[in-house]
């Protein structure tokens, strides 16, 4: 329910939203003061457990001095590093400025402050899921599709180029919001084209590591490298969750190149593209590699073979197909200007409401059997999971995790052997980014002399100096 929200001197100093908060903690949606301090403390203690490892590591550095840090080690500090970055902002955000106001101790808030802090987070946030699956594509998918490496170093700059462009583009989830000047928009808009590399590079990584394992089994034509892989074995049910979440990646990286463009933004803002986009990223090679990877974990380190293996293997395929139509119909249904967070059912695809809009109504009935589809992809695996936890004890726990080779002995490159220049990199990206950000928020968002009232455009300052005349 909204009480008030209200303009003073034209920008908004006092919001009282009573509502339930989300984990967006984007105001002006106001929450109880235990959210917030709880969010933080998670936010906080995330930390702790990296603090952890960076000791080991370095423990670990001087036992072994002559050797690199493994690939599957860097891929996950750089994750890390990029968590405890970008959580900062959000951390202050939280404690400093939403805490208390939402205990009532302060009763003035800089909306687009909070909001762009939030968004420092906020998409860096999706790498931090992302960069998991890029590391089961390098270090996993080559052995498991009977094949070596194309490129380790290449491996190596795709991760260490995800640190120094994920957190400086935050902004561009805020091209609609007017407190931000042209200029900075544009420039984050660049910024975001520019993390489509490591991407690129992955994908051509992996598709050349792919075919030369064809190639080494004795496929000689053109493209049949691609038909001569894998699919759809039982004892080696991974490489499909693996394959099938780097095929949906594939779309949802080229249908993000939209959402980073300033102009294209403007079309799909807010439509139902966005879920359609995201749902190819994170619900493609996130989920599928997390619940490829659990269920193998699982069964190795419990001594419980895997029961109805037949779901298991057909489950990411299935996962493919539906995530298919149903980012397809919503993103469709979002070029039509289809919204977003809107019950459709009961309004626009209603012949009854008169809301009704039939252009909506096929983009709507894709995405439909697109989830029907999914739902049954993942009650097949559900089925096999549980199965497979109730199921007797057969083998010794163990913890085996299939094992990269390189396909070329390549010649170190020590750029790509230290973090520090990068470390130093992303800082002053970071400083390049948001300052003029900063500066653009605090210009827009400050008291003006004019002063409105949110029933009327008219300003009350001239008119008061008109009626003195």
């Amino acid at each position: 329910m909204v009480n008030d929200y209200r303009y003073f001197d034209g920008c908004i100093h006092y919001v009282d939203w009573q509502g339930t908060s989300s984990l967006y903690v984007l105001c002006p949606l106001k929450a109880h003061p235990l959210f917030y301090i709880g969010t933080a403390l998670l936010i906080v203690g995330s930390w702790f457990g990296f603090f952890g490892w960076i000791k080991i590591w370095f423990e670990w550095k001087k036992e072994n001095p002559n050797k690199k840090m493994p690939l599957g080690v860097l891929g996950t500090f750089v994750n890390f590093t990029i968590w405890l970055t970008c959580s900062i902002p959000v951390a202050y955000s939280v404690l400093v400025l939403l805490t208390p106001w939402s205990m009532g101790l302060t009763n003035s808030l800089n909306v687009p402050l909070t909001r762009m802090l939030f968004w420092m987070f906020g998409h860096p946030l999706v790498y931090f899921w992302l960069l998991p699956a890029y590391i089961m594509f390098y270090t996993v998918l080559p052995k498991v599709a009977g094949s070596k490496l194309y490129s380790e170093n290449a491996g190596r700059l795709a991760f260490l180029l995800f640190l120094v462009l994920s957190i400086p583009i935050g902004v561009h989830h805020q091209f609609s919001e007017p407190v931000f000047s042209p200029t900075v928009k544009l420039y984050q808009s660049i910024m975001t084209f520019g993390v489509a590399i490591p991407s690129f590079m992955t994908a051509f990584n992996i598709a050349a590591t792919l075919e030369y394992g064809a190639r080494r089994r004795g496929n000689k034509s053109l493209m049949g490298w691609v038909k001569d892989q894998p699919y759809f074995q039982k004892k080696n049910f991974l490489f499909g969750y693996l394959i099938c979440g780097l095929i949906i990646f594939v779309f949802g990286g080229l249908s993000g190149i939209v959402n980073a463009s300033y102009s294209l933004n403007s079309v799909v803002h807010n439509t139902a593209w966005v879920p359609g986009h995201f749902h190819m990223t994170v619900a493609g090679p996130v989920l599928l590699a997390i619940l490829g990877m659990s269920i193998y974990m699982y069964s190795h380190l419990s001594g419980k073979p895997i029961k109805n293996e037949g779901f298991v293997t057909i489950c990411p395929y299935l996962w493919m197909i539906g995530i298919m139509f149903f980012s397809h119909g919503l993103m469709a249904g979002g070029l039509m200007g289809e919204p977003r967070r809107t019950n459709m059912g009961l309004s626009y695809t209603n012949p009854e409401s008169p809301l009704y809009n039939p252009h909506w109504v096929f983009t709507a009935t894709i995405a439909l059997i697109g989830g029907i589809i999914m739902t049954t992809a993942a009650v097949l695996y559900f089925i096999a999971f549980y199965r497979t936890a109730l199921g007797k004890k057969v083998n010794e726990s163990e913890l085996v995790l299939p094992e990269f080779e390189e396909l070329h002995e390549e010649k170190p490159v020590s750029l790509l052997l230290n973090m520090k220049p990068w470390l130093v990199v992303m800082v002053l990206l970071i400083f390049l980014s948001y300052i003029p950000a900063l500066m653009s928020v605090f210009k827009y968002s400050a008291p003006v002399k004019n002063k409105f009232n949110v029933e009327s455009p008219v300003n009350l300052i001239s008119s008061n100096k008109d009626q003195a005349k």
